[in-house]
């Protein structure tokens, strides 16, 4: 029997359904078609753009609405079309694209359907073979005259890199709004995802609830990383993965299995299909 506590379940991707090898296991697998066949919505929620999530959603025989960009986009599959987005102002895109060009500092810049990038690097290359993302390679100033931003990404691995993305983040601490993520096939490389000022995985939560008819009380959540922390604080329940970041183990109601012991498929069984 199901637990009719919950109606709609949440996931993070990378590092909660999505293991270093880049794959979901079959028990998770099994574990939300089960959800979904006893009447659970489910809902993905990643920094992912919409293109390199088709496949694991498609994976999951998933449909429906789900949260892309860390929070800047809800997008309803089925319907093909926006619930909720919100995307950087123009100004500070320009103000983006001014700043990395006099320091140095290779960031991506995301549309709703295209990747930028001013040149390759081995940035990009991770972004084709994990992600399955190809990018456009153009000089940012042809880009945001007439382009909406959704996101940027600045990802690092040296120290040279990580002193760039700081100085980045320290001009535009308040013009927008900055998560670290992390991917288990990448270890060494922090995703830091910059979005518009306000937007955050569990403001796009309660936009995707409303739309849904259904109240926060009745949503559970499951995450791993940083930008996971506003998601679980908007869900009635909120589960973070084994692996998850000690800050993400505080803020949750439970702590479930790593991913390698299939965290998902044990919290699910535990909270949604459990006997009343």
């Amino acid at each position: 029997m199901t637990n009719h506590q919950y109606k709609l379940l949440v996931l993070d991707i990378d590092g909660t359904l999505l293991d270093k090898n880049g794959t979901i296991s079959a028990e998770d697998k099994e574990a939300l078609a089960k959800a979904a066949n006893a009447g659970i919505r489910v809902s993905l929620s990643t920094g992912r753009v919409v293109q390199s999530s088709l496949k694991i959603i498609k994976q999951l025989s998933l449909d429906g609405c789900h949260i892309f960009f860390d929070g800047a986009l809800v997008y309803d599959l089925e319907k093909n079309e926006e619930v909720y987005i919100k995307p950087i102002s123009r100004e500070i895109v320009r103000q983006m694209v001014d700043f990395v060009h006099l320091s140095d500092i290779n960031i991506e810049l995301y549309s709703a359907t295209r990747f930028f990038v001013e040149q390759e690097s081995w940035r990009s290359d991770i972004r084709r073979q994990f992600f399955n993302l190809k990018p456009t390679v153009v000089d940012f100033d042809k880009v945001w005259p007439g382009e909406s931003i959704i996101k940027g990404t600045l990802l690092t691995r040296s120290d040279e890199d990580k002193a760039k993305a700081k100085s980045f983040r320290q001009h535009f601490k308040n013009s927008l709004t900055f998560s670290l993520t992390k991917t288990p096939a990448y270890p060494e490389v922090d995703f830091i995802n910059v979005i518009d000022l306000g937007v955050s995985k569990g403001n796009a939560l309660a936009a995707l609830a409303s739309h849904l008819g259904i109240p926060l009380s009745e949503v559970m959540a499951i995450g791993d990383g940083g930008n996971d922390a506003s998601l679980l604080s908007r869900a009635g329940l909120a589960v973070a993965m084994g692996n998850a970041t000690d800050e993400l183990k505080r803020l949750a109601d439970y702590v479930t299995l790593t991913i390698d012991n299939h965290g998902v498929t044990a919290a699910v069984n535990k909270f949604l299909l459990s006997s009343l």
